[in-house]
């Protein structure tokens, strides 16, 4: 030992860090093959089947029109029939539900929605009959269903782990409004699936197309910064957005929003990614490749919209179906057909229609409410007398209802995450975040434009697939705090909320669902001034 040397001292053991049962179970998940793909199908397939346990039970319940089914349930069979929806005798909601399905007139009926959502419900009053009520809701059941599935995929083209898209979809399958839209027979939960169907298809092409402007900018052999990037007309994925889009538009014009907003994600994104590319001119290099994708994007939208028109097109007695015959348009616009005229004319009436709606309703909500759930919509409530089966004898009787409340603690929390997904966005600079603020600014927005027309809370049901985007995003930051002893807080409060979210669900699933409750019970879950 020399002078300078230091002794040697024995070094304290560290403990050792056992990882936990989530870690182990996650590696594994990442480093088997075999693992990862038995769970990449088996994930989706059991949220999927909880989604559509939740949804079919008991969906004939109640066997009475409700809500705004008194408009698209009898639209749509009297359309299934003549082409286009036609009247009825006065007050015939009773009589239709007892079996009096085939009085409609050949008279038109004036509806203010496009046609394809009524050939949707259509189909389940097909296949069941127009007097069962499980016919009514049958097609809307399935693509509420559906819906959870298209949401997991739409997670995971963002970049998300099965467990964060096996967590969105589980809240979707497990949430209020997700739940009665997919039960009761009129557009919105139809309208939710075009819309996320569109927004996946946009995630694939995402990737798709930043992996192939990469790979030709990488490709060239000068080495020097390219002034002009390539131009792609190669985009299938965006051709399939366009046609979910104008499905979409063509079950509620609201689905135009959407296609704006999209049309613009496409070209400010192809701009970021030709601009972290290299290329010199990337903003004009971007509006090039803009005008492609809105060749590829928007007539494929039209075109499926004007085909869920051909009943009224191709049939005579829809309303305004001949409007315009004996002043058709001249000068330039003398070459569109006639039918398309008449077409024309009749949206200038629904677009009136729309924009000027300020009939007064008990549970009309202004957008700027939505947030806060001030006021969910009461779709279906029936009170019995006490002393009946199912009911307290002492009590004060049994009730059954529908109710669009969602899911309280996963709504305010998915609002919170919302706020957080705008600082996330502005801070991290990721184009997947942004594709989710997209979907919540296009759903959301524009009803703030209408303060004074008729609207209802239960219209969020198109945002919520992004809000839970937004919070298993929020989520999965969060399991990745750890204490400075590395113990995962965040991911136990993840877990926690996720846990709690389930049992809240639970809770409420009875005024969902119209399940015959005793009346304090039922009154147990509205306690807030504004939702009853």
């Amino acid at each position: 030992m020399t002078a300078t040397s230091e002794p040697l001292l024995p070094q304290p053991l560290l403990p050792e860090v056992r990882p936990t049962f989530y870690e182990r179970w996650r590696l594994r998940l990442e480093t088997d093959p075999r693992v990862h793909r038995l769970c990449s199908w088996l994930a989706p397939l059991l949220v999927t089947l909880l989604a559509a346990l939740l949804r079919f039970w008991n969906l004939g319940q109640p066997h009475e029109i409700v809500f705004d089914e008194t408009y698209y349930v009898k639209d749509a069979w009297s359309q299934w029939h003549l082409g286009y929806p036609a009247t009825w005798p006065k007050n015939p909601d009773f009589a239709f539900a007892d079996g009096a399905t085939d009085v409609f007139t050949t008279s038109p009926a004036y509806v203010v929605h496009p046609p394809l959502g009524k050939w949707i419900i259509g189909v389940g009053m097909a296949l069941f009959g127009p007097d069962s009520s499980v016919g009514w809701r049958f097609s809307v059941a399935v693509f509420g269903t559906a819906t959870v599935l298209v949401l997991y995929f739409l997670a995971r083209a963002l970049g998300g782990s099965i467990v964060s898209a096996t967590v969105t979809a589980l809240f979707l399958a497990v949430d209020g409004l997700g739940i009665v839209l997919s039960r009761v027979g009129i557009l919105d939960g139809i309208l939710t699936f075009f819309v996320v169907l569109a927004f996946w298809f946009v995630a694939l092409d995402r990737r798709r197309h930043r992996e192939r402007l990469e790979a030709a900018i990488a490709a060239r052999d000068d080495g020097l910064p390219p002034s002009w990037g390539p131009v792609f007309w190669n985009r299938p994925w965006i051709l399939a957005a366009g046609a979910a889009i104008g499905a979409a538009t063509a079950v509620k014009w609201s689905g135009l929003w959407v296609l704006a907003g999209l049309g613009v994600y496409l070209v400010v994104d192809d701009a970021l990614a030709r601009r972290k590319a290299g290329v010199l001119f990337w903003p004009a290099d971007a509006l090039r490749q803009g005008v492609v994708a809105f060749v590829l994007f928007v007539p494929v939208a039209l075109v499926v919209y004007l085909a869920s028109w051909t009943g009224w097109l191709v049939t005579d007695g829809g309303y305004d179906r001949h409007s315009v015959d004996d002043h058709p348009a001249t000068g330039l616009w003398a070459w569109v057909p006639l039918p398309l005229q008449n077409l024309w004319h009749y949206h200038q009436s629904i677009y009136g229609s729309n924009v000027n709606l300020s009939t007064p309703h008990n549970y009309a909500s202004p957008a700027w409410q939505w947030p806060l759930m001030l006021r969910p919509t009461s779709m279906y409530y029936s009170g019995t007398a006490t002393g009946v089966e199912g009911c307290t004898a002492g009590g004060s009787g049994c009730s059954e209802g529908i109710t669009s409340i969602a899911n309280p603690l996963l709504w305010w929390a998915a609002v919170i995450a919302v706020i957080y997904l705008v600082w996330r966005c502005i801070a991290k600079r990721d184009g997947r975040d942004w594709l989710v603020l997209t979907g919540v600014v296009a759903t959301y927005v524009p009803w703030l434009l209408y303060p004074e027309r008729t609207i209802f809370q239960f219209y969020t049901i198109v945002i919520l697939p992004f809000m839970l985007l937004a919070l298993t995003t929020t989520l999965r930051d969060l399991a990745r705090l750890k204490t400075r002893r590395g113990f995962t807080l965040g991911r136990w409060a993840a877990g926690i909320l996720i846990v709690a979210v389930l049992l809240v669900s639970v809770w409420y699933y009875p005024v969902w669902t119209a399940m015959k409750v005793p009346y304090d019970f039922w009154y147990l879950h509205f306690n807030r001034a504004g939702w009853i």
